[in-house]
């Protein structure tokens, strides 16, 4: 690895370009304990050892748990929903729900009972806001996660396509 960093960093020299080992991170992905560090570099500077990296905005942990992202993403549809209560405070309840189902609603599957909290409190929040009382007719994340499992395996049974085009 180290060899492939060190003609990576003659191409950036050649082609003037610099790279910035202080924005990179070593991650090592393993459930082992391992303790001695991985001392990589680009030119003469050190690469940081680091437990987790975004890349392509998934939070990638080394140990191979979802929990940061999925973490990260509850807190930005947190941010979300404040920010439709704050802009639709005297809209129909109608606009509410649809706003929140279409820019704020997860669709992830975690497994962890914590992560599943995390999410079902989302929804119940705004469900009372939308709603303006604690239920809704919305279905549960744990029904919708059911519904997209048994649609994933029909689709591909019955020769449907999983996603069609516009105008299909």
């Amino acid at each position: 690895m180290q060899k492939d960093l060190e003609r990576l960093g003659e191409w950036a020299a050649e082609n003037a370009m610099k790279i910035n080992p202080s924005k990179c991170k070593v991650v090592r992905f393993t459930r082992a304990q391992v303790k001695d560090p991985l001392n990589y570099t680009v030119g003469d500077q050190l690469i940081p050892e680091a437990s987790s990296c975004k890349y392509l905005g998934i939070i990638l942990r080394s140990d191979f748990s979802w929990s940061d992202h999925i973490n990260y993403m509850v807190k930005k549809a947190w941010k979300a929903l404040h920010f439709i209560m704050r802009i639709l405070k005297k809209g129909k309840s109608s606009t509410k729900s649809l706003t929140y189902i279409t820019l704020v609603r997860p669709c992830w599957d975690p497994y962890r009972e914590g992560l599943i909290q995390a999410l079902n409190r989302l929804q119940k929040k705004a469900a009372k806001f939308a709603c303006h009382t604690n239920e809704s007719n919305w279905e549960t994340l744990s029904q919708r996660r059911k519904i997209s499992h048994i649609c994933a395996l029909f689709k591909p049974y019955s020769g449907e396509r999983a996603w069609k085009a516009i105008g299909d």
